[in-house]
């Protein structure tokens, strides 16, 4: 079973992908369309990472801004 993360990997990878069940991912004629796990596992970390880095460039520009790290903590949990 495919996470929800690598699902939306697929649809981004695969532009004619436009659902997927389970391990398998459909065209809109119902096909199956067949893909490189490898790929897709690839994206999901790099989306990841992405997501790490903005998160982390954000908290830097607040703290420059001048809020504490409880404040900081408040606005983003």
């Amino acid at each position: 079973m495919i996470t929800g993360l690598q699902a939306q990997a697929i649809h981004e990878l695969y532009n004619n992908v436009v659902r997927t069940v389970g391990d398998i991912a459909y065209d809109a004629q119902g096909n199956e369309v067949t893909y490189d796990i490898n790929a897709v596992n690839t994206k999901v970390t790099e989306d990841e990472q992405a997501q790490a880095t903005a998160k982390a460039s954000a908290l830097a520009k607040l703290a420059a801004l001048g809020l504490t790290q409880d404040e900081v903590k408040a606005l983003v949990g």
